[in-house]
């Protein structure tokens, strides 16, 4: 029983984090961060636990190091250390201070990061992603577990893409309780922005793709002749089937209709890598059976046709000559790209780009305050510096390489199918991270930890 009520604390946070618009308010942060810590503590006492698959061990042990170091980085960039040695360590922390402080003349300490109360909550929820992905890599185990959680993630984007659509069509949109603020003519579900609506929707198409061939290779085995034939495709598991394509083509309409310019993109880029990976991945083993191949390169086909048509009018405004123009991106880029100069190796502190940004922005017409530097690499690189980002890029690429790794030498059909899902989901918000900042809101930065140590779970599947 209490293995089940962790099983269902873990659903219920992966459908809950989107709905408060995308959990960016500081109450719905804290209820995300509360919900880990209490099915971090059920754990702890569950007993007898889960068996862990025996190829994740090595894995999560070179991880230890890492793991210990980057937080142990953390830590340094805030407790306070003399000001003679951050003037050593961090002249650009020290010079910021010097123009900055009001009582500079007076501290006698001062911590690496500029702003430390914000380096301590960033990396507090850093620490909550990183338990909810050991939850997930300790306790999703079984083959049960993880199509029920790749439905219940297809289920939470069908909603936000039907929700979105249906607030479209409203004379007064909303976001759930609120008033919908911007971009009133987008679908955006209960996102406030609509390219971390596409961000999100973006990471769970390709995990519905891969659970459907999945299904469909183990329900096809051993079936030859016409009459099972028609029994298989009018049985409740083929009809489930066609659901979850229809609901990827769904989630497509509504990133088409996000008026999202990256979305679409990395939607395109997503079908296009899938596609391909599928060929390339079961045209060594082979399909079971033709109809699922065929399958496949449909569902590729609908995908680009609805990519042509239903969002070509809004794609050309969106990409129109003028709108180019006046995107502000390319400034925003290299301003950031000069707080990385000022804070090489330590960086200005994590959480700290809002703090640090102000004194950079020479050029700014708008009165809003940029609050993250929309490519999540260089704002990652102006916050923890090369150390810090060198830590935590290589932990996420260990783990997804990891993952790519046991994907390519795999044979079982199912677990092809389902962990390159996961790995198309990767590559997807990797490409989309470089325009905007998915990776700052929390319900995606939820998602993409879930999918991250799911794809790991499931490239090392074995039905036991």
């Amino acid at each position: 029983m209490k293995k089940k009520a962790l099983d269902y604390g873990l659903l219920a946070l992966l459908l809950w984090s989107p709905l408060p618009a995308a959990s960016v308010e500081e109450w719905s942060l804290f209820v995300v961060e509360l919900a880990v810590a209490v099915l971090a503590a059920g754990y702890l006492f569950l007993d007898p636990k889960p068996a862990l698959n025996p190829h994740l061990l090595p894995i999560l042990r070179k991880l230890r190091p890492a793991v210990i170091a980057l937080f142990g980085f953390l830590a340094l960039q805030i407790v306070p250390l003399p000001a003679a040695v951050v003037r050593i360590l961090a002249p650009g922390s020290y010079g910021f201070r010097k123009l900055y402080a009001p009582e500079f003349a007076r501290m006698k300490f001062m911590s690496l990061s500029i702003a430390p109360s914000a380096t301590f909550g960033a990396a507090l929820f850093l620490a909550t992603l990183f338990i909810l992905g050991f939850l997930v890599l300790r306790t999703v185990v079984r083959g049960r577990q993880i199509r029920t959680l790749l439905g219940v993630l297809v289920g939470a984007g069908v909603f936000q893409a039907l929700y979105g659509l249906f607030e479209l069509t409203r004379d007064d949109p909303r976001i759930l309780f609120y008033r919908k603020m911007f971009s009133p003519e987008s679908v955006t579900g209960t996102f406030v922005n609509r390219n971390h609506f596409s961000g999100y929707l973006e990471m769970i198409i390709p995990l519905a793709l891969g659970l459907a061939i999945a299904r469909m290779n183990m329900m096809s085995f051993g079936i030859k002749g016409l009459r099972e034939k028609i029994l298989l495709w009018t049985s409740k598991g083929i009809l489930l089937n066609v659901l979850i394509l229809g609901a990827a083509v769904v989630m497509s309409v509504g990133i088409l209709l996000s008026n999202s310019r990256s979305g679409l993109v990395v939607l395109a880029f997503t079908a296009f890598l899938f596609f391909g990976l599928s060929v390339a991945a079961f045209s060594r083993t082979g399909f079971r059976q033709p109809w699922i191949g065929k399958t496949v390169r449909t569902t590729f086909l609908c995908v680009t046709i609805l990519a042509l048509t239903v969002g070509v009018g809004s794609t050309i405004r969106r990409f129109a000559l003028d709108d180019l123009l006046h995107e502000d991106r390319p400034q925003y880029w290299a301003n950031t790209v000069e707080i990385f100069r000022d804070f090489p190796l330590f960086g200005s502190g994590l959480g700290t780009f809002a703090s640090a940004y102000g004194a950079y922005e020479t050029t700014s017409v708008s009165e809003l305050r940029l609050d993250h530097a929309h490519n999540d690499y260089l704002e990652t690189l102006a916050e923890l510096g090369i150390i810090g980002t060198a830590l935590l890029a290589g932990i996420i690429l260990f783990i997804g390489v990891s993952a790519y790794l046991a994907w390519r030498q795999r044979r079982n059909p199912q677990s092809r199918a389902l962990a390159l899902g996961g790995i198309v989901s990767l590559a997807g918000m990797g490409l989309h991270a470089v325009t905007d900042f998915n990776l700052r809101i929390p319900a995606n930065m939820v998602l993409f930890t879930a999918v991250l140590c799911l794809t790991l779970v499931m490239a090392y599947y074995r039905k036991s």
